[in-house]
């Protein structure tokens, strides 16, 4: 499960790490693209919905990108946020990876998510990791879990433990976890 001590409510004022607020919304909103982030999020009034896993195709991250970009009331109501893998296909030896870095940068392209749309390729630490989670809870938004088979799903649980609202793969572990109308 999840560590309590790194993921909590959003809910619980007491404990949150307000201080990496900083560091989390120049992550998610500093306009300049670098070796850490790129895409904008031009109305940061809209929720966010995150995923964040490794870049391969059995995470599905491109997938859930290509669902959201062929949705136009989605993309009205939100942007979203990726975590996960590189976005530069230099830094990569996994040709599985390149060929899902390639997808995704296809797909900003093809849907025009420039400004809806934010990959993050850094390793967040685990305190960092947590905060996010809540924070996002705090935009009112969602955290997606997009495999297309996922053995156990230690995100979704992170998630579910911070508050977020939180829709998964029902292909293995985050059907065990998951409860709908209960968890």
């Amino acid at each position: 499960g999840a560590d309590m001590a790194i993921y909590y409510p959003y809910s619980d004022e007491e404990k949150r790490l307000t201080a990496l607020h900083d560091t989390i919304e120049k992550m998610l909103y500093d306009p300049e693209q670098n070796d850490e982030h790129i895409g904008i999020l031009s109305d940061k009034s809209k929720p966010l919905i995150f995923t964040m896993a490794r870049l391969d195709r059995v995470k599905n991250l491109t997938g859930f990108v290509e669902l959201y970009g062929k949705s136009s009331r989605l993309r009205e109501l939100a942007n979203i946020v990726v975590i996960g893998g590189y976005f530069d296909v230099k830094k990569s030896k996994d040709r599985e990876e390149i060929a899902e870095i390639e997808k995704m940068h296809d797909l900003i392209k093809k849907y025009d998510l420039g400004s809806q749309f934010r990959w993050i390729s850094a390793q967040l630490d685990r305190a960092l990791s947590g905060e996010l989670y809540r924070y996002i809870a705090d935009t009112r938004g969602a955290f997606v879990q997009p495999a297309v088979y996922e053995a156990f799903g230690l995100t979704v649980v992170e998630a579910m433990t911070s508050g977020l609202p939180t829709f998964a793969t029902c292909h293995g572990g985050p059907a065990e976890i998951i409860e709908h109308g209960i968890s």
